[in-house]
Order: C-alpha cells, then sequence, then structure tokens
C-alpha cells in the first residue's frame, strides 16, 4: 500500500489495486479486492480519521490468498497504521 495523494476537500477516498495473476484465478483477485473495499468502508465509518481523503494504493501479494481473511485484514490495519496513525 502508498501513502494517500491528498484530494481535496472532504472527498470519499479514492482506491486502486494492483493485484497480479500470481494471486490466484480472477475469482480470488476479485474476493480479495470485496474484502479490503468492505473493511475500508467499515473502518471509514467508525472514524474517518483512520482512513482519510485521498487516493490509495494497494497492491496485493500471492501470499494474500493463502492467508485466512483475519490476518489479512489485520495487515490491512497493519499498513494504515503506518501510513496515517494509530486512532488510540
Amino acid at each position: 500500500m502508498l501513502a494517500p495523494s491528498p484530494l481535496s476537500g472532504d472527498e470519499p477516498p479514492r482506491v486502486a489495486f494492483a493485484v497480479s495473476r500470481n494471486v490466484g484465478t480472477a475469482v480470488v483477485r476479485n474476493r480479495l479486492r470485496r474484502q479490503v473495499r468492505a473493511h475500508l468502508s467499515e473502518v471509514r465509518a467508525q472514524d474517518p480519521n483512520r482512513f482519510p481523503s485521498g487516493v490509495w494504493f494497494f497492491a496485493i501479494q500471492p501470499s494474500a490468498a493463502a492467508a485466512a481473511r483475519e490476518v489479512f485484514l489485520r495487515d490491512v490495519d497493519s499498513c494504515l497504521e503506518r501510513l496515517v496513525g494509530s486512532s488510540e
């Protein structure tokens, strides 16, 4: 994941993905994208400062396909904390 590029105003964040075919079939790649988008929507609903406006780029690695959903989303949270800071 790369740091956000700021947007003007209070626009919702824009999210782009880079998911190689090495990650898995199209079904697997799309499932991972949907999981990240849903998780980020929940994060933003709970605390907009944790996932601020901007343009975000996620590169999903092949190991994500084999990881448990909870572990995968915990990694997403970890990346957000490193880039934006903890909400606590």
